[in-house]
């Protein structure tokens, strides 16, 4: 009797352990997801604070028509737009795939396609007659996925690019592939201005090419 009692109170002991290591892990597992959505949660809003900076000092821009005043006669100094943890130039738009994401500057730490919307380092800025904005970014899945919808894109769909207090606002005009080499071949009309989105076919070897020519400067 002592002995089936004894192993009764084994199993009881067991089982117990069991519970207690099974509901830590539960908890570990939900504090481990949890925390994964509260990170996304304030990086989307750390975006969107940084999108919306930008457009206030874009506006600024667009509406400052002052001219310029000799120096003796400023009575007071125009306050500096507050600086943030990264400074955009521009802004991508993509309305069809809900895409609206900031671009750093060549330099910057963010510009990395690890990181961000890369600004190849042979792009020229929107401003540049016949010139070529060259963005690459991930696809598949992933927080910097940005371009994971690029591949619905079509003929005459439309991308904006916000620059120095303008809008750049292109249409979709040709799409190709390529193969992942680490290149890629740019075919586009060296007379026009143009937008070239770059990101990979997801689970191939071979790279989508967007090639957009600018319709319109507001």
């Amino acid at each position: 009797m002592l002995k089936r009692k004894n192993k009764i109170e084994n199993n009881k002991g067991s089982k117990s352990q069991l519970i207690i290591v099974g509901s830590l892990l539960i908890i570990l597992g939900t504090l481990i997801i949890g925390g994964k959505y509260l990170y996304n949660y304030l990086e989307t809003k750390n975006e969107e604070q940084l999108i919306d900076t930008f457009f206030e000092e874009q506006k600024e821009i667009a509406e400052d028509t002052t001219p310029e005043v000799p120096e003796e006669k400023v009575e007071t100094e125009k306050p500096q737009p507050t600086k943030t943890k990264i400074d955009y130039f521009a802004v991508i738009k993509i309305p069809k795939i809900g895409l609206e994401k900031g671009l750093a500057n060549k330099g910057s730490y963010y510009n990395n396609v690890n990181r961000n919307i890369l600004v190849v380092k042979e792009s020229d800025m929107p401003d540049k007659d016949k010139g070529n904005v060259i963005l690459a970014g991930h696809s598949g899945s992933g927080r910097t996925a940005y371009f994971k919808n690029l591949h619905k894109l079509e003929r005459d769909d439309e991308v904006s690019i916000f620059y120095n207090g303008n809008e750049y606002k292109y249409k979709v005009l040709n799409q190709y592939d390529i193969e992942k080499t680490g290149t890629a071949n740019i075919v586009r009309n060296a007379e026009k201005s143009t937008l070239t989105l770059i990101t990979c076919r997801h689970n191939t070897n071979k790279q989508i090419i967007y090639i957009c020519e600018l319709v319109e400067k507001v």
